[in-house]
């Protein structure tokens, strides 16, 4: 194996796949990178068994071959080169490589017991402007649970409908939605539903472009993103990047459920500015009762205000006034701040619609600028 490439197109490489390999003990293999140049195609590629991605660079090859190094040693080496030409080359069993005045040797190991990466056809596929579909993603995957004791829970739900995709996650304390619309959509049924791993969609989010991309007849715009769904695996394929990704197994809770169904005229509905009642929250915080992180939010119609107060019996109180439009009746509740806080970062623009029915109905708070997105907590009743 013999290859020539750009520092900068080996960087950006390596930094699309090298999140993936990790330390694994049982399988140390893992921990690499699978260099396979064949057919002119420079490709880099890591799985942890659960997510597979390649990446493909572009270069002159000189001979084709396949090597298997560590992952994150050759990436900081490679941050380390200077600007311009990288010269790899496979010897028996070492990996050289030259920049400049920097040279190294690095240790080969067998690339035939690397992994095979899941093959996922590429007949049918839906697709996104990826900047858009990288901001919906980073919004919903914060509220999935953070362990595997409910396996569908620790997963972003994909819904494929006609027009646009839904994405919801849940821990079941708090649940969030938010939809976009395909750019494209090719040969897909109606309807599909996955549970996709949030580690599959913090990677996706992640992926850098090259600048000089290689030129691939249908996928010259490196602004799309496209997703081909299989039975038990999903692919994202965006620039010259890769990602393939398990499907989790199970059933993902009907949230639809957990929605106060009633009239606009039985709930409390509060217009604010969200930087404004973040503030007030961060200050309640301070004195919020150790594992419970309660805060109590009073709506005044009569007086149009909202208060965000705590008290703690070792360290003092908070309470803090924030002018709202507030309809209909009078209203209390107390929330996780965590969860509020989270809702509010996620959210766009200046202000945020809070509904509430009563103390022990889930709160729905939703962004006058994000017409597909709401996001529900479930209250700590008193």
């Amino acid at each position: 194996m013999k290859f020539s490439c750009t520092q900068e197109n080996l960087k950006t490489g390596l930094a699309n796949v090298v999140h993936v390999a990790g330390k694994n003990i049982n399988l140390p293999i893992l921990n690499n990178t699978l260099i396979d140049v064949s057919d002119g195609l420079i490709k880099l590629i890591t799985t942890d068994l659960e997510i597979g991605i390649t990446a493909t660079i572009r270069g002159k090859v000189e001979k084709i071959g396949r090597a298997t190094v560590n992952a994150k040693l050759l990436t900081d080496y490679v941050n380390l080169l200077p600007t311009g030409r990288v010269d790899v080359d496979l010897t028996a069993d070492e990996l050289k490589i030259a920049c400049g005045n920097f040279k190294t040797k690095i240790k080969n190991e067998d690339a035939g017991d690397y992994p095979i990466i899941p093959v996922v056809d590429k007949k049918n596929y839906f697709s996104f402007d990826f900047e858009e579909f990288k901001k919906i993603a980073n919004g919903v995957v914060f509220a999935a649970a953070a362990d595997e004791t409910r396996i569908e829970l620790s997963g972003v739900y994909f819904e494929f409908n006609e027009q646009e995709l839904t994405l919801a996650a849940t821990d079941s304390y708090r649940l969030i939605e938010q939809k976009i619309k395909y750019k494209n959509k090719i040969n897909m049924p109606a309807v599909k539903k996955l549970i996709i791993p949030t580690k599959s969609i913090i990677e996706v989010t992640r992926l850098a472009t090259r600048g000089d991309k290689i030129e691939v007849a249908d996928e010259k715009n490196n602004n799309e993103i496209r997703l081909y769904a299989a039975e038990n695996q999903i692919l994202f394929v965006y620039d010259e990047v890769e990602l393939v990704s398990r499907i989790i197994e199970g059933q993902y809770p009907d949230y639809k459920q957990i929605i106060p169904n009633v009239s606009q005229e039985n709930k409390t509905i509060t217009t604010l500015d969200r930087r404004e009642l973040t503030q007030a929250v961060k200050a309640a915080s301070l004195f919020s009762k150790a594992n419970v992180n309660d805060v109590q939010i009073d709506f005044s119609a009569v007086d149009k205000k909202t208060t965000v107060s705590s008290v703690n019996s070792q360290s003092g109180e908070s309470l803090a006034e924030v002018s709202s439009e507030i309809s209909n009746k009078d209203n209390n509740v107390v929330l996780n701040y965590r969860y509020l806080l989270d809702g509010l970062s996620n959210f766009e623009g200046e202000r945020v619609i809070i509904e509430v029915v009563d103390s022990n109905t889930p709160v729905i708070l939703k962004s006058e600028n994000q017409p597909n997105c709401f996001y529900i907590i479930m209250p700590i009743k008193k």
